[in-house]
């Protein structure tokens, strides 16, 4: 079996989130979590992924302190994975992406699911990158400052 490359060490902050969440699976798990899947079945039923790998992702997922097991809200003896503060701070993640698909693969009037705010039933703005002084800024706009 191949070894994966591991980044958790890299002086890269992408690299090392990209080890945190591993593989495209994962992150439609972590999709899943923000519309409510919270057990095993809706998260196999949602994404349609073999048993076997949604286990090794869910557990990888709680070891890396992104969802974490609880007891099952309806006091069943069931438990549930949700989102830990570390998790939920990946919503702007999945916004990006789901904006950027939006722009990029799908046709003029293609059917497709909808982000809306909760409470007006609109549509989000597009996610603006800023600098400190609330200018926005293009990938042309800005350097990364590597580590000596």
């Amino acid at each position: 079996m191949v070894r994966r490359t591991r980044l958790d060490a890299s002086d890269c902050p992408v690299a090392r989130s990209v080890d945190a969440i591993g593989d495209w699976w994962s992150l439609l798990i972590v999709r899943d979590a923000f519309d409510g899947s919270r057990r095993f079945g809706e998260f196999q039923r949602g994404l349609g992924v073999a048993k076997n790998i949604l286990t090794t992702r869910l557990r990888s997922l709680v070891a890396g302190g992104v969802l974490e097991v609880v007891p099952a809200s309806d006091g069943s003896a069931y438990h549930e994975y949700v989102l830990t503060p570390k998790g939920r701070d990946l919503f702007p993640v999945v916004v990006a992406l789901r904006q950027w698909g939006e722009a990029h693969f799908f046709a003029p009037g293609e059917p497709r699911s909808e982000l809306v705010d909760r409470e007006h039933g609109r549509p989000l703005s597009p996610l603006e990158i800023r600098s400190a002084e609330g200018v926005p800024l293009g990938a042309e706009d800005t350097v990364v400052r590597k580590v000596s």
